[in-house]
């Protein structure tokens, strides 16, 4: 997948593409059956299948001390997206300029003059423009002027309600990893480099590497089975994790603290991309380290127990 940074200057081989437009943050069940329907209009239409969306977010953009909400690294949406059969990714910086542009403005600055698309899809409910003041319908009578089909894809359900990455955020939240990787299509994952800790863990038998989260979506506090995949080895290595503030140790920042099975090699400053696949208890004080040391021993069996049944032996 070629990814292509902006909208001007591009090649004539960038031109021309049909484009999911969104944001796709989690590349979750209602943003593929966007790209889905994107597909079949490029197949349509002999154009290739592209992605279109905007850095940073709208959201960050607007609300730069909002909390942090992201569900996925740029690094494994671009693999999803790819795996998912786009060919082209444009990444649109969004700023003050767009911020300001009226729904004309857009279609015809960006659409029009900079991509030159032959088809937008995008999901019923996408707004945009100046105080989203454009609708679909405004999208479409635009795009129309210009020659440039259109599709929307009705809301994606799951359940009562649609998918969306404000209910994906809120499954994370609650520590429901199942009902989060049913709805992404995926387990949920966050990537980091490893930092030096206090290497408390290893101490008493269950050495950790230490990833801060950043802008991502904070899960529940508490302790998940995980795999980890090490500087995007496959298959991921099954483990144990911990993500809070470690109350026995009197801990004042989170941290997500990752302990490997059968694993001993050295993680510092390495990347691992780490998958929840279950919540196994909240996060609890201890009455000192032993009694912490035997219920880390329960929560890994616990772990193992988990992991296996899931996807084999862990």
């Amino acid at each position: 997948m070629q990814v292509v940074h902006g909208f001007t200057s591009l090649p004539e081989h960038a031109r021309g593409s049909v484009i999911a437009l969104g944001n796709f943050d989690g590349v979750h069940q209602g943003h593929r059956h966007v790209i889905a329907l994107a597909r079949d209009l490029a197949d349509e239409t002999d154009g290739e299948l592209g992605v279109a969306l905007f850095d940073p977010y709208p959201r960050r953009f607007f609300a730069p001390e909002a909390p942090a909400f992201r569900l996925m690294s740029a690094h494994r949406r671009n693999l999803t997206l790819g795996a998912l059969g786009v060919k082209r990714l444009h990444i649109l910086p969004f700023d003050a300029a767009m911020a300001k542009m009226t729904p004309r403005q857009f279609v015809e600055t960006e659409l029009v003059e900079g991509l030159g698309v032959k088809g937008v899809v995008t999901g019923a409910d996408f707004r945009f423009g100046a105080g989203r003041a454009g609708s679909t319908g405004d999208l479409e009578r635009l795009c129309a002027e210009h020659g440039i089909r259109t599709a929307f894809a009705e809301l994606h359900g799951n359940g009562a309600d649609k998918v969306s990455s404000t209910r994906i955020r809120k499954a994370i939240l609650d520590g429901d990893m199942k009902a989060a990787e049913t709805l992404l299509g995926a387990p949920w994952a966050v990537e980091g480099v490893v930092k030096h800790g206090d290497a408390r863990g290893r101490t008493i038998g269950f050495p950790t590497a230490n990833l801060t989260l950043g802008d991502y979506a904070r899960p529940a506090y508490g302790v998940y089975a995980v795999r980890a995949g090490i500087d995007g080895e496959t298959p991921a290595r099954p483990g144990v994790a911990n993500f809070g503030k470690r109350p026995t140790v009197d801990g004042a920042t989170e941290l997500l603290e990752i302990h490997l099975f059968d694993f001993a090699g050295d993680l510092y400053d390495r990347t691992l991309e780490v998958e929840f696949h279950a919540f196994l208890r909240p996060e609890r004080r201890f009455d000192g380290i032993e009694a912490l040391k035997d219920q880390i021993a329960k929560d890994a069996q616990a772990a193992r127990a988990t992991l296996t049944d899931a996807s084999g032996p862990a």
